[in-house]
């Protein structure tokens, strides 16, 4: 719904836009730039001022012209004749002596959504990749990209892919890491990015330069390598190893991954490494981080059902709290029953006992089926626990359990022959 007396609001901009001796006082005139942009991002349609923006955007102020070339992208789509103009300062401002100006220029460009666009922007990406600057090189990577996109179906520019291989070589490692997000989306039909021996050396010796986000993408890629010998993949562990002491905790368990696909044949390396993150790993478990926390639950879900009972010694660590959140309790609560064993089954029934008469009824029949699903190997002390839950007198407690005891401790019917 439009603002209620939104076109004097536009009028009012457009006069004082075009006011020169407000363009003469630079501060006042990019304050007035940022009103556009909020009201803009408040819902006003304020595209009838393409034409003022655009002209905003002729000045050495990096922060102004940050704002206009918002603008732009918003509203190219909606005036593609007044586009051009847009498409004109863009080019202009991708020869600025300022490598912040052409970067922004170049990124700008290549997020207006128009028809057509394709062919303006080819030659300044191809030229971005050739600055000396890193962060235009950075811009020119993904604007590839953006480019493969925009063109649809068309055949993929092999010239293009090669230059971006070999970008994967850049001094600078953001440059890197976004040349192999940019191939892996132009080549996406192809299967992605191949990582042959000479990149996977390379990009190992270069994990030291990036930072977690960088590392935990190039570990995401590696996995597609296979070493060609015991020897190469060990010597690719030992580059590794200190990775698996970082203090992301995405890293670790991109790491952890990789160690693990690499070591498939060695079950004797696969249990040390598990053992190594086994404290890391208990760590995030109980992270106050509610969504780190349910990311390392899912790992430690998977953990367990390669390797039964790595966690039993710390089954507390899963105990649920009152605070957490439903999904949370859900995880712990699989997990402490995957931990059971003849020394803690006591400990663990009782602490899924309190779990029953919670006052959220899915949790309590999560914790009730639970109990069930324990009963398989120690019936005579579940069955004691659910007797109990069925004196309660609590109807969600009491249909839960008496639905289970039907379903797990009914004996079939005999056949009649």
């Amino acid at each position: 719904m439009p603002y209620y007396g939104s076109e004097d609001t536009v009028k009012e901009l457009r006069r004082a836009l075009a006011n020169p001796g407000l363009q003469a006082d630079k501060l006042r005139y990019r304050n007035l730039v940022l009103k556009v942009i909020r009201y803009m991002s408040q819902g006003l349609d304020v595209s009838a001022l393409f034409m003022e923006m655009v002209k905003a955007s002729a000045t050495v102020d990096v922060v102004q012209k940050k704002l206009v070339y918002l603008y732009m992208c918003t509203y190219a789509a909606l005036k593609p004749n007044l586009a051009l103009l847009a498409i004109n300062t863009l080019r202009k401002d991708n020869t600025d002596p300022n490598p912040m100006v052409r970067g922004l220029a170049l990124r700008s460009m290549c997020s207006l959504r128009m028809p057509g666009i394709s062919e303006y922007i080819q030659q300044p990406v191809l030229n971005g990749l050739r600055d000396k600057a890193s962060y235009v090189r950075r811009a020119a990577v993904l604007g590839c990209a953006k480019m493969q996109t925009l063109q649809g179906d068309a055949e993929v520019d092999g010239a293009m892919v090669n230059e971006l291989y070999a970008m994967l070589r850049d001094p600078d490692p953001i440059v890197m890491v976004n040349c192999l997000r940019a191939l892996e989306e132009i080549l996406k039909r192809e299967g992605g990015v191949v990582i042959n021996k000479p990149i996977a050396h390379h990009l190992l010796n270069r994990m030291k330069d990036l930072d977690h986000w960088g590392q935990s993408e190039v570990l995401t890629f590696l996995v597609r390598y296979k070493p060609r010998s015991e020897d190469e993949m060990f010597a690719i562990l030992n580059v590794l190893d200190g990775f698996l002491k970082s203090s992301q905790p995405n890293v670790v368990m991109a790491t952890t991954k990789l160690f693990l696909l690499l070591a498939e044949n060695f079950p004797n390396v696969q249990t040390d490494i598990l053992e190594r993150i086994k404290g890391p790993l208990l760590t995030i478990c109980t992270s106050e981080c509610y969504e780190l926390c349910f990311l390392g639950l899912c790992h430690a879900r998977e953990i367990l059902r390669s390797f039964p009972g790595h966690f039993c010694g710390h089954y507390k660590k899963f105990y649920c709290t009152y605070s957490e959140p439903n999904y949370i309790k859900y995880q712990k609560m699989e997990i402490l029953r995957d931990l059971v064993n003849d020394e803690n089954v006591q400990q663990i029934l009782e602490e899924l006992q309190t779990y029953c008469t919670d006052v959220s009824v899915e949790l309590a029949q999560m914790a009730i089926l639970n109990i069930g699903r324990i009963a398989r190997m120690y019936s005579e002390k579940c069955v004691v626990i659910l007797k109990g839950l069925l004196g309660l007198k609590q109807g969600h407690v009491t249909s839960g359990t008496a639905h289970f005891q039907l379903s797990a401790f009914a004996q079939p019917p005999r056949p009649l022959y």
